[in-house]
């Protein structure tokens, strides 16, 4: 089947804009081992058939993919004409000139359709860096019917001593259910995605407003110190190695009770095709504690265009087929329109095939518009973020953190320990980068 006949209108404007001069043309990506992400890749064959262009494709895991792109792009390698980027390094790698923006978009593409919410953070100074593939920010995904036969009920607005008591209740490892899944996996992105949002609702921050870290603070030893107790008593074996991938398959496979993670897991846990707990999930907002803001965060996977590139307007022409509102109804048409990368265009959620088939549609999109950058911390705090701060030093104090918490979890040293650890790298960075005067 040719692309045009999949995309009507923005395939035929993009595909169209090829001229035979390009037909050698290789668009080397990188991008994540996601499940969109993997279906992306499967479909653009079809892109290649219709352009001429080829796609060569370097499918990483999270931390592995942030490393390689990132020392890429710093040094000017030349390696990639397209990168899936995250929220957080966006507006830095734009501000830095690592970037090209988007500009000029096709009429076709309809670049007001994408979510403010997710534009804005993709944006610097007006100019958007990356575009969305999908964006997300956070669920308590739960097993109704497992609640159900032990006499639970799920609250509204759930605490994290709430899920405590509900995995230790749940948690039957003898028959190969653990209480709940939870990030494990040390790394900025995956364990830190979440521990920085506990961090906050019990009513901790990352620095203080000197920029000194206030990750040693009384906040933070409470809400490690819950989770280290969480993930060891009623998480899975081996939980310190699993990341957003691992807890997917185990909640998918009847493995965990609960688990706490990302809004676009939906679309594949609620997919009877990939999940043998789809007609048996409900959702929740995720957690809160003695703070009953900054909860859930905000990201996004996108793609973006170093501007090291040499084939930059072929990939901009990718990214628009790729990111477009007839990619999406391609992909609803032929995975499932519960399987549709959720949280960018407002075109989605007033779709009525996805309404009807995604029983959790209107809960992302509330959580989506409700995530915010600003505002959501308990103290005053020199940055923007909750659970990331938008400053270049982040990444590496971040993954330093996720390093000790991980150690902690293990039992290789205490929770004190781990976050003086922390805090004192963190400083150490901090003044090395003239932050802290």
């Amino acid at each position: 089947m040719s692309i045009k006949k999949l995309l009507p209108t923005t395939a035929i404007a993009l595909v169209a804009a090829f001229g035979t001069a390009q037909a050698e043309t290789e668009l080397t990506i990188a991008t994540v081992n996601n499940p969109d992400m993997v279906v992306m890749q499967k479909y653009s064959a079809e892109y290649e058939k219709a352009s001429g262009v080829k796609l060569k494709w370097l499918v990483l895991d999270e931390n592995t993919l942030r490393q390689r792109v990132t020392t890429d792009i710093a040094t000017k390698g030349g390696q990639f004409d397209i990168i899936t980027i995250g929220l957080y390094e966006t507006p830095i790698w734009g501000k830095a000139g690592w970037l090209l923006p988007f500009e000029n978009m096709s009429e076709a593409y309809d670049a007001g359709d994408i979510l403010p919410t997710v534009k804005d953070a993709l944006s610097y100074e007006g100019k958007m860096y990356s575009v969305p593939f999908y964006a997300e920010s956070a669920f308590t995904f739960y097993r109704k019917d497992l609640f159900e036969k032990a006499g639970l009920t799920m609250p509204a607005n759930p605490t994290w001593t709430q899920i405590t008591e509900f995995a230790s209740k749940l948690h039957d490892p003898a028959n190969g259910m653990a209480g709940i899944c939870i990030r494990g996996l040390p790394g900025w992105g995956e364990n830190m995605a979440l521990l920085g949002l506990m961090g906050n609702v019990y009513g901790g921050s990352q620095f203080n407003m000197d920029w000194t870290s206030a990750v040693n603070s009384p906040e933070w030893n409470n809400a490690i110190n819950a989770y280290v107790n969480l993930a060891s008593k009623y998480g899975p074996p081996g939980v310190v190695g699993n990341g957003f991938n691992e807890n997917l398959n185990l909640l998918a496979n009847n493995g965990c009770a609960m688990w706490n993670d990302a809004t676009v897991a939906a679309g594949l846990l609620f997919d009877p095709k990939r999940s043998k707990v789809a007609d048996k999930l409900a959702i929740a907002p995720n957690p809160i504690e003695t703070f009953d803001k900054g909860g859930s965060w905000l990201w996004a996977w996108s793609l973006g265009i170093p501007s090291s590139s040499t084939h930059a307007d072929e990939a901009k022409k990718f990214i628009e087929w790729a990111t477009s509102k007839e990619y999406i109804n391609m992909i609803g048409e032929k995975e499932g329109w519960v399987t549709i990368p959720p949280g960018t265009r407002k075109s989605t959620y007033a779709n009525q095939k996805y309404l009807d088939a995604a029983v959790f549609a209107p809960a992302t999109l509330a959580a989506m518009e409700a995530s915010s950058l600003t505002g959501a911390t308990k103290n005053p705090v020199p940055y923007v973020g909750i659970n990331f701060a938008i400053i270049p030093e982040m990444q590496a104090i971040n993954n330093f953190l996720g390093q000790q918490i991980a150690a902690a979890l293990t039992g290789k040293m205490s929770v004190k320990d781990a976050l003086d650890s922390a805090a004192a790298n963190s400083d150490k960075i901090m003044k090395k980068a003239g932050y802290i005067k």
